[in-house]
């Protein structure tokens, strides 16, 4: 039995020809290349000349074939052995059977088309829509063949010509065994193709249309200005204005080629057209940033030390930055060092402080000492990122970013830019300005940094950014991986008595209008406000108190109650500033057994807080309260555990029974490891009996072993102990380098006890039974 016999389940097994790039559809003409072995083979076993040509896709074949009669052998110029081929029908492929040689032959079931009562209508529909499509087009083949064909399967089957159809869409149209279903798949196209069609015609003469209507204008613009010549009302215009400007602006290269195009712009589009204001408005906006103005830096180290020095008390961290980058800049100079263009390797300072404390007056005096502008940024609040990078121009009163406003207040493009409360920014469905500071705060990106409103990059390398915060915690890991972090951590007593002296007095005697003799505060009484009246890190209530004297003293001048000089003393003050501040009575607070007294940093700076403890009966736990944080919920759990461990070690009772924690103060929240020792000493003094010494405070982490471990904040703690009248402090031994931080006098008036074991700070902090 021959291949193109039929196998004994009435279907025909035929030679197949694999057409990976093709389809073939009835009525179809094609010639093939015999390039394979495979196809040559499958060419000589089709003994009655018939084949089975098969797309691939993807390397599997299709589901439907073509029966095709070979109607010429022959060969291809560069010598490949063809065959001419007429499709004539659909076969549907099944089992594959033995072949000869390398030749796959398949069984395959001949289709015919069957019509319904629906195909007449799907065919009238298809003739019209492929008509129409060929009118657009010119139908070439598809033109020839469409009038000549009458059977529905074979009129479907025409949609093959049109030339935009895929192969995958071809080989759908193959696998379409029903000639309704067939009629559909080439309606649908041919709707599509039509469609497509016309809204390419629609927007080809739309454009048309704007180009014609742009070039009238233009001609008459030209026809305008000429006239304008002819009659002597040529002033230069507002375009020879803008050109004027940009010929004498030292502007890069990329931003002068955009600003010359938005002029080029104007001129087409015209002056009194809506986007004409829009671009004006925007070379308004560019033509105010102080492209090329520069301040020169003030290098004389001395005098920048001594402006430094006069404005500020302390602060030796920042001064000391502040002169190390003016030594590096007068070295360069001084050297010739070529920094390269755009990449100026300038630090970022972020000054992490109480409030108070001369953060944001620092900025300027950094400005002052540098000679250079200064502008501040308040991002307290902000949460819609355009307020940094500026708004898109397609948005109605579009503006650059606060940045870029910067610069033009500033009136250089090297000012001093403090960036106010950095910690405060917030986030919201508009943006995070957080993320969009990172570029602006990286010294290696800044020089591109690119606003939303002006569309080009900016340099902003050569600005000084210095950012303030009041605490670490809330600025985000990346942002504040990019800065240089410079802690001030509040003054001691002699230090605000030497500011208020030195500089709140005087700039408060300037603003009222009184000479130095005319009101005189004796500096017992300073000390007096500044130990009794004021408790903080900083000095804005040590201001305020300070005012308020002044104010009362000037009252009196003004009105001739009393005659200058008016001397205020400190017997003076409760009749100006009423009853001084409550200060906690310590021996009260923690007088009995169960109540500790820690150390914490907020951000308001160091602050004192107390444990209190109590034992109850009731389920065997722990209970802890004051508005507490995860981190601090676990240490008091971990000071429970180490107690229960060592109980019977130190000689304690009742864990048994239910304990309770409390920290006052229930309103503010808290969290940290550092209250761990203190917790722990809390819960041994009530479960031995034994009272905290009132005068200890202590601080540090524990672990479940009673090591103490290392905490933060060192300095900022012992000066608030110091400030509520505490003398001994316990601190972790591994925290021993931050007391070279703590200034000398402080130093000197507490007792610090450097521990590594918990024993240890019961030992200290416990009294005798």
């Amino acid at each position: 039995m021959t291949d193109t016999d039929r196998s004994s389940t009435g279907t025909l097994v035929l030679p197949v020809l694999r057409s990976p790039n093709a389809v073939a559809l009835p009525e179809m003409v094609v010639t093939v290349a015999l390039e394979s072995s495979e196809a040559r083979a499958a060419a000589d076993a089709a003994s009655d000349d018939q084949v089975l040509l098969v797309p691939v896709l993807e390397g599997s074949f299709a589901r439907v074939g073509a029966l095709a009669t070979i109607e010429n052998r022959g060969t291809l110029p560069n010598g490949t052995p063809a065959l001419t081929l007429r499709v004539t029908d659909r076969a549907v492929l099944g089992a594959a059977h033995a072949g000869t040689g390398d030749a796959l032959s398949v069984g395959a079931t001949v289709v015919a088309d069957t019509t319904t009562d629906e195909t007449a209508a799907l065919a009238t529909r298809y003739r019209a829509l492929a008509g129409a499509l060929i009118d657009e087009i010119g139908g070439g083949r598809w033109k020839a063949a469409l009038p000549d064909t009458e059977h529905p399967g074979a009129l479907a089957d025409t949609i093959a010509y049109w030339p935009e159809l895929s192969f995958e869409q071809r080989l759908e149209l193959l696998e379409a065994v029903d000639v309704d279903d067939r009629l559909r798949l080439a309606i649908g196209w041919a709707e599509r193709a039509l469609q497509e069609l016309h809204l390419a015609r629609s927007v080809r003469d739309e454009v048309n249309e704007s180009i014609e209507r742009d070039q009238r204008e233009a001609v008459l613009r030209r026809q305008l200005a000429a006239i304008r010549k002819e009659l002597g009302d040529d002033d230069g215009g507002v375009l020879d204005d803008y050109r004027a400007r940009l010929d004498g602006l030292e502007v890069p290269g990329p931003a002068r080629s955009a600003i010359a195009k938005e002029i080029d712009r104007l001129e087409r589009t015209g002056e009194q057209s809506q986007e004409g204001q829009w671009i004006r408005g925007w070379l308004d906006s560019v033509f105010e940033v102080p492209w090329g103005e520069r301040s020169d830096d003030h290098l004389d180290l001395v005098a920048a030390r001594a402006v430094l020095d006069g404005d500020h008390t302390g602060l030796d961290d920042v001064k000391d930055r502040v002169i190390e980058h003016l030594a590096v800049r007068k070295l360069q100079r001084e050297r010739g060092v070529d920094r390269e263009a755009g990449r100026r390797a300038n630090a970022i300072l972020t000054l992490v402080g109480p409030p108070g404390v001369g953060k944001t007056s620092l900025g300027q005096s950094v400005a002052d000492a540098l000679g250079r502008r200064f502008v501040r940024l308040a991002l307290g609040g902000i949460r819609d990122e355009a307020e940094i990078r500026g708004h898109r121009r397609t948005y109605v009163g579009a503006r650059p970013g606060r940045l870029v406003r910067a610069l033009v207040e500033a009136g250089t493009m090297n000012p001093v830019i403090l960036l106010d409360e950095i910690d405060k920014i917030g986030a919201d469905h508009r943006g995070d300005p957080s993320a969009a500071l990172l570029e602006v705060l990286d010294p290696a990106q800044n020089h591109s940094f690119r606003d939303h409103y002006l569309e080009f990059e900016l340099d902003l390398s050569d600005v000084v950014f210095v950012a303030t915060a009041n605490q670490l915690e809330t600025i985000p890991a990346a942002l504040l991986d990019r800065v240089e972090v410079i802690r001030l951590d509040g003054y001691t007593d002699a230090e605000k008595g030497v500011i208020a002296r030195d500089h709140i007095l005087p700039r408060l005697r300037a603003r009222m209008g009184l000479a130095e003799d005319e009101v005189v505060i004796e500096d017992a009484a300073i000390d007096r406000v500044v130990g009794e009246w004021t408790r903080e890190a900083g000095v804005r209530s040590l201001e305020r108190q300070l005012d308020k004297l002044l104010r009362k003293a000037a009252t009196s001048l003004a009105t001739g109650a009393r005659p200058a000089p008016v001397t205020i003393g400190a017997d003076d003050l409760v009749a100006s500033l009423g009853k001084p501040a409550p200060r906690d009575d310590l021996t009260a607070r923690a007088g009995g057994p169960g109540v500790a007294t820690g150390l914490a940093v907020t951000g308001a700076g160091g602050d004192v807080l107390f444990v209190e403890t109590s034992v109850t009966d009731g389920d065997e736990g722990l209970l802890l309260t004051g508005q507490l944080g995860d981190v601090m919920k676990e240490s008091g759990e971990i000071a429970r555990s180490y107690l229960r461990a060592n109980a019977e070690r130190l000689g304690l009772a009742g864990l048994d029974r239910r304990l309770h924690v409390h920290f006052p103060s229930g309103a503010v929240p808290k969290d940290g490891p550092s209250a761990g020792i203190t917790m722990t000493t809390a819960l041994a003094s009530l479960l031995s009996g034994r009272p905290v010494r009132p005068e200890v405070a202590m601080t540090g982490e524990i672990s479940l072993q009673g090591k103490v471990l290392p905490i933060g904040g060192v300095k900022q703690k012992l000066l608030a102990a110091h400030r509520a009248g505490i003398t001994t402090v316990i601190i972790p031994a591994r925290n021993e380098i931050d007391l070279d931080d703590v200034p000398a006098d402080v130093r000197e008036a507490l007792d610090v006890h450097l521990v590594e074991d918990i024993s240890d700070v019961l030992d200290l902090a416990l009294a005798a039974a």
